[in-house]
């Protein structure tokens, strides 16, 4: 039997498959931990990993097929919460960040594209403020985060090779976008999030749109896909039935924090059942919505379709 190697971040709805709780059918599955994601699953040593959703679409819009991508979302987020300032800015809208200075660790990334979409919906273009990219903290490497989209006086690399958030505690750049918060961001850092109630704007958002983003997608070896027709659409399936088990141990073993069992009446009573559902027809608004803003911010220099960023899917259904 055919043994897959999948590397993900150590998402804790993995648990259940890497335990062994549940196991896929024509394969066996090692569940292998990564803190960053892999860039070249060609020479990586794994057969299956969690890519980048926009890393992935850049190669596609330049007819590179060496990743066999399925619409399925390993991390899903809203962004609304990762635009953080300091708890003395007068920022607390998305307009005011017009004309402003704002860090971000990675300008082609998954996350800063969506981000940088929410505040084109408030009338800030790319053109109207000024960008800098670099590492969030001291304890993130120094490597180069402009992916070759810089351009002086707009898109520029942090001063100084400086952590984004020394800067803004400093006061040389007015706000940050994170993908995560920084260690120690809730026990009196000096930073809080831009807009103080992020969870209705980003409930706003989603019945606006209809979809929580997707910034990580799952990629098979083409090789491994050719050679093992069925695996594609089966790890996609024990890794879905993986999550829904371990929703469902959370609403039992929900004392880990203290109100993690009313944030989970919440999101059911906010959100509909299938917000997490994978698959192409699933996603397809939030797909296209996606390569749009690829597009408009100048990532792509065409805009794709569905179809074209998961053909297999397309053809097959996965």
């Amino acid at each position: 039997m055919v043994t897959i190697r999948l590397a993900v971040r150590d998402w804790d709805y993995f648990t259940p498959l890497a335990l062994g709780d549940i196991r896929p059918e024509g394969f066996a599955l090692e569940v292998h931990r990564v803190e960053t994601l892999v860039n070249d699953l060609a020479d990586s040593g794994y057969d299956a990993a969690e890519v980048s959703f926009s890393r992935y679409a850049q190669l596609r819009a330049k007819g590179d097929c060496s990743l066999l991508a399925l619409p399925h979302f390993l991390m899903r987020g809203f962004r609304q919460r990762c635009i953080i300032t300091t708890e003395y800015s007068p920022l607390i809208s998305l307009d005011r960040l017009k004309g402003k200075r704002i860090g971000v660790t990675g300008w082609q990334d998954s996350g800063n594209t969506w981000t940088r979409a929410l505040l084109r919906e408030a009338g800030v273009e790319v053109e109207d403020a000024f960008w800098f990219a670099g590492r969030l903290t001291a304890a993130h490497p120094v490597v180069d985060r402009l992916g070759g989209f810089g351009r002086a006086g707009r898109i520029e690399a942090a001063p100084g090779e400086h952590p984004l958030i020394d800067l803004l505690k400093a006061g040389e750049l007015d706000a940050v976008f994170t993908p995560f918060m920084p260690q120690g961001f809730f026990n009196g850092s000096g930073l809080r999030q831009l807009q103080s109630d992020f969870r209705e704007a980003e409930l706003a958002y989603f019945n606006r749109v209809g979809y929580i983003p997707g910034h990580h997608i799952l990629a098979v070896k083409p090789d491994v896909a050719r050679q093992h027709p069925h695996l594609p659409a089966e790890l996609s399936r024990v890794i879905d039935e993986s999550a829904r088990l371990w929703h469902e141990k959370r609403e039992k073993y929900a004392d880990t924090t203290p109100w993690l069992l009313d944030e989970l009446r919440r999101t059911a009573q906010d959100l509909p059942a299938d917000w997490n559902s994978n698959g192409l027809n699933a996603n397809r608004k939030m797909i296209s919505d996606f390569a749009s803003e690829l597009f408009a911010q100048k990532i792509t220099a065409q805009r794709l379709t569905p179809e074209a960023l998961f053909p297999a899917a397309a053809n097959g259904g996965l």
